[in-house]
């Protein structure tokens, strides 16, 4: 399985930006899949994740109400909605996979990974 993010780009402050995340080569709707991001000179920190069925998902608390993390199985994508953006969420954001169908909020619980897309937010 391949997981390929794209989306990102560069946007002012306040505005709203969509992820998305496709998987080739295999399936996702067994698994528990995140959204990850590192700015840079930090390192790789969680930002939401969703459990395989789509019936719960888990958000860090500096992107909590501005962010929805969502799954389509059968298109093989995880999307991630971002509204009022600030210039602390610049940073390269990344797609990435569990082993097993719950969501985490820790990054060494994901194994596969996207080849991440930017995300840049300036005035």
């Amino acid at each position: 399985v391949q997981l390929q993010a794209s989306g990102g780009g560069l946007v002012q402050p306040g505005g709203s930006l969509r992820l998305s995340c496709v998987a080739s080569g295999g399936t996702l709707s067994t698994r528990g899949m995140g959204w990850l991001r590192q700015a840079p000179g930090k390192e790789r920190e969680f930002v939401a994740s969703i459990r395989a069925d789509g019936g719960k998902s888990y958000y860090a608390d500096s992107v909590k109400g501005r962010f929805t993390i969502s799954r389509d199985n059968d298109r093989s994508t995880v999307s991630l909605t971002m509204n009022n953006l600030q210039p602390v969420d610049t940073a390269v954001y990344y797609c990435a996979q569990r082993a097993y169908s719950e969501g985490s909020y820790y990054v060494s619980d994901y194994y596969l990974w996207g080849q991440g897309t930017q995300v840049t937010v300036s005035s």
